[in-house]
């Protein structure tokens, strides 16, 4: 099946506008799929997939099943410093996002591509396993965990790349947050993803470097296509 996705550069925009973004372009699928018959095949049907990365101002993000005591400090304190905090709707606990960071949600109808939440999640990670390999790094899962990991083999591994998905009539929204520059002095504030005993990291830390992040975004544009299949992507302007 030919999948063309529509890739936006957003750049640097708030959080929520991001998100009430999102839920639009799922929605604005969900519907086209509910308009035609129930036993319309998948390739049928003109479903449009978006890929878009964004860097957020300082913000916490809390999933659907995280636990509020994964946050450190008071969200008075939270304002204090400047950070947001929301309770959202994907997947996963808690994680930061802000400057320097590549956050990226594929609008993706998996019906187009394949639908299966697991294998969604894994072609992802590979997604990040391939570009981090690029920079001599050996990127891994961890067992029973979502995301990509660096020092898996030491008993403190750190993440890298963290995921966190919804999934509504097998269109995607939310998605990855890859720390590339990132400040991960934030992430002291909460316990990332909610597990104890293990850490977070950036390809700035493990390379000694900074990373020109638009680089990094040619790069991963290169292996969404080739992990997922997509036979062409689509640069858009961001109307955020």
């Amino acid at each position: 099946m030919t999948n063309i996705v529509t890739y936006i550069d957003c750049g640097f925009v708030a959080y929520k506008p991001t998100w009430e973004y999102q839920e639009r372009l799922l929605q604005e699928g969900a519907k086209l799929k509910l308009s035609y018959p129930r036993n319309t095949a998948p390739h049928d049907i003109p479903t449009q997939h978006y890929l878009l990365f964004c860097e957020h101002n300082h913000v916490f993000t809390l999933g659907k099943g995280g636990d509020a005591a994964n946050l450190r400090i008071s969200e008075a304190e939270c304002a204090e410093k400047g950070i947001e905090y929301f309770h959202i709707n994907r997947g996963g606990d808690i994680t930061y996002h802000g400057k320097g960071q590549i956050t990226g949600y594929p609008i993706f109808d998996l019906e187009k591509f394949k639908p299966d939440i697991h294998w969604y999640m894994r072609t992802m990670e590979e997604v990040f396993i391939q570009l981090i390999a690029e920079y001599g790094l050996k990127g891994e899962r961890l067992a029973g965990f979502s995301g990509v990991w660096l020092h898996t083999e030491t008993d403190f591994p750190k993440k890298i790349c963290a995921m966190g998905v919804r999934c509504s009539r097998w269109i995607t929204m939310h998605g990855f947050a890859f720390n590339v520059n990132t400040d991960l002095s934030y992430f002291d504030y909460i316990v990332p993803c909610g597990l104890e005993g293990k850490g977070v990291t950036s390809l700035q830390q493990a390379l000694g470097r900074e990373i020109d992040l638009q680089e990094v975004k040619a790069k991963l544009k290169t292996h969404f296509m080739r992990e997922f299949g997509i036979s062409e992507m689509v640069d858009a302007v961001s109307s955020l």
